[in-house]
């Protein structure tokens, strides 16, 4: 069987990201590059590291198969040149295969895991405004993503589980690998519960992670793209910033703004050519201007969080503000046309890059950044809750009803064509609910 049609059967989507199903990117006959993303985008975040220590030659062995398949010229790993113990085990690995696979050395900065910043780091080349990177002849994927296409083509096995690390208020920070659709609850107790009552969970990194409250950790479920959770006091000044209003970000807007123009100075996606610049946006929210094809560069934004986190002097959410906007224009399907002109990097790009250690600092984060723990502690769940749309595209539909049986891997939701990925049981069980969400019992479990 082909490795793309293995990839489709066994649902792989992104790892690391928003869930695209791996499938369809692989589906092409040739490329210039194929770039793996090690470089761990958000801070705190540990799984990338883990894997590469841990699966080094799974990885260098999926990659040349993959590269091969898409007929890639060539073939890099990018990942922080901070990151030595990771960097010795994949180099050992690209030996003792005799690969030709690359170690690409990035800088510590953020966001350097976001794909754009990559293909510019390793090509120099500039995906464009509204693009992917293969409009440039580049492929980029997850350390997370090889993983399961490795363990898929090496073993028919299907995504029934994910390693995530745990960090922040609890009692022992840990990596763990859990079953897909185990309460975030169960994965908190299994770092030794939290060290304070009063708490808020970002799920995912601390930059564009998800605030989730603690009376819903029994009903949200790890998922296929669930990479981090952080325990964080309920007052911390990230769950501050994640808790605004819509009507209280257009005020601040409007009233705020002192027209710095340090958010698109600093903004990434404009410092590799595109044209993206918040402080126009935040001009034309505040009425000082009227052009509406201003505001729809608030469609180019990959929401890093930096205007508002770092390079503000207000304190206000640029960030928040394209979140609201790009909202608007999906509703009225209102879309930036990709563009055809020439993009040039900005000249000081190299001199306003984000120092990883002084963002941390920023938004309160340093007292977590101890994380000794190296390997990972398997979990086991007498119940889990599956969604069918842990994925970009249509939700899978389920080929399964409530009492049947089912084995660990086995197919229980399906998506036969167009965007979307298939869902498997993670564990062995009777069906007990069907929904958005399949639920399975271990027959005697709690």
């Amino acid at each position: 069987m082909d490795i793309v049609q293995k990839i489709r059967e066994a649902g792989i989507v992104g790892a690391g990201g928003a869930g695209f199903p791996t499938h369809i990117k692989f589906s092409v006959d040739k490329v210039d590059y194929l770039l793996v993303n090690g470089a761990e985008c958000e801070p705190l975040l540990q799984i990338d590291k883990y894997l590469m220590r841990e699966k080094s030659s799974e990885i260098i062995k999926v990659l040349e198969e993959l590269g091969g398949r898409i007929q890639a010229k060539e073939i890099h790993i990018a990942l922080k040149g901070k990151y030595k113990d990771e960097i010795m085990e994949l180099e050992k690995a690209i030996k003792n295969l005799n690969s030709r696979v690359k170690i690409f050395k990035m800088g510590t900065y953020y966001p350097a895991g976001d794909e754009q910043q990559i293909v510019f780091e390793v090509t120099g080349r500039t995906v464009p405004e509204a693009g992917i990177p293969l409009d440039v002849g580049v492929i980029v994927t997850n350390v997370g993503t090889l993983v399961n296409i490795y363990e898929a083509v090496d073993s028919n096995k299907p995504v029934v589980d994910k390693f995530l690390s745990i960090h922040g208020e609890v009692t022992n920070p840990i990596i763990i690998k859990t079953p897909i659709g185990m309460t975030l609850e169960k994965c908190i107790e299994a770092a030794g519960g939290t060290t304070i009552d009063k708490y808020k969970i970002i799920v995912g990194g601390p930059m564009m992670g998800r605030v989730v409250d603690k009376e819903n950790l029994s009903k949200e479920v790890v998922t296929k793209t669930t990479g981090a959770l952080i325990v964080v006091p309920e007052d911390h000044y990230m769950v501050y910033r994640n808790g605004k209003t819509v009507k209280h970000i257009v005020n601040e807007a409007k009233s705020t703004c002192i027209q710095c123009r340090m958010c698109t100075d600093l903004c990434p996606r404009y410092l590799i050519g595109h044209k993206l610049r918040p402080h126009r946006i935040m001009r034309n929210v505040s009425m000082l201007e009227n052009d509406s094809e201003i505001l729809k560069e608030a469609l180019l934004c990959c929401e890093c969080g930096i205007c508002e986190l770092f390079a503000c002097p207000m304190q206000i959410s640029p960030r928040l503000v394209n979140i609201y906007l790009k909202n608007i224009f999906r509703e009225n399907n209102v879309r930036f046309e990709k563009s055809t002109r020439e993009l040039k990097a900005d000249s000081m790009r190299e001199y306003r890059k984000v120092p990883t250690n002084r963002l941390i600092s920023r938004i309160g984060m340093s007292k977590y950044t101890d994380f000794s723990e190296t390997k990972a502690v398997a979990l086991d769940s007498d119940q889990v809750s599956i969604p069918l749309k842990q994925h970009i595209g249509a939700p899978a539909k389920a080929v399964v009803a409530v009492g049947d049986h089912v084995e660990c891997g086995q197919l229980i939701g399906e998506v036969k064509e167009g965007l979307g990925a298939n869902v498997h049981s993670s564990i062995e069980g009777v069906i007990i609910g069907i929904g958005d969400s399949v639920i399975i019992k271990k027959q005697g479990g709690e």
